[in-house]
């Protein structure tokens, strides 16, 4: 019986930007909800649904965007052109159903639900918000760690 020993490998680095990242996908629902609450304690429930189903919709195209982008940050960095080629038409191919399932979403909410439309576009801007927030917050941490 042998046994093989694997080198040590170094730890591996935390990516850049994935703290960033963690709170946009906690802040996203979370800011979508808060003003859905805030909605429906101003008796408006139809834009409470229609903040809280756009934040939703935003969350899960910036999870679907994040999947993409760490597959195509994978395919590049694959060393074998065979690999390249398989792997990239799936990807491409989950960019657009992201875009057509979003776009489906947001038409069978506005039709079947009758959401106002544009509490749904800003239920989606929660995203933007979190980004925002979740940036600022990192800016402000590593400038105070610095001081």
């Amino acid at each position: 019986m042998t046994v093989t020993v694997l080198p040590e490998s170094a730890p591996e680095q935390p990516i850049v930007g994935e703290r960033t990242v963690r709170r946009v996908l906690i802040l996203t629902p979370s800011l979508g909800i808060l003003a859905g609450a805030i909605a429906f304690l101003l008796h408006r429930p139809d834009w409470a649904e229609g903040l809280v189903l756009g934040s939703i919709l935003g969350w899960l195209n910036f999870r679907w965007m994040k999947r993409g982008l760490e597959a195509f940050t994978s395919v590049a960095a694959a060393r074998a052109g065979e690999a390249r080629r398989q792997s990239s038409a799936p990807t491409y191919l989950a960019a657009v159903f992201r875009y057509v399932l979003i776009g489906a979403s947001v038409y069978v909410i506005f039709k079947v639900l009758h959401v106002p439309l544009v509490s749904l576009v800003l239920g989606l801007c929660s995203l933007a918000v979190a980004i925002l927030t979740a940036s600022v917050w990192e800016i402000v941490q590593s400038s105070v760690q610095r001081s």
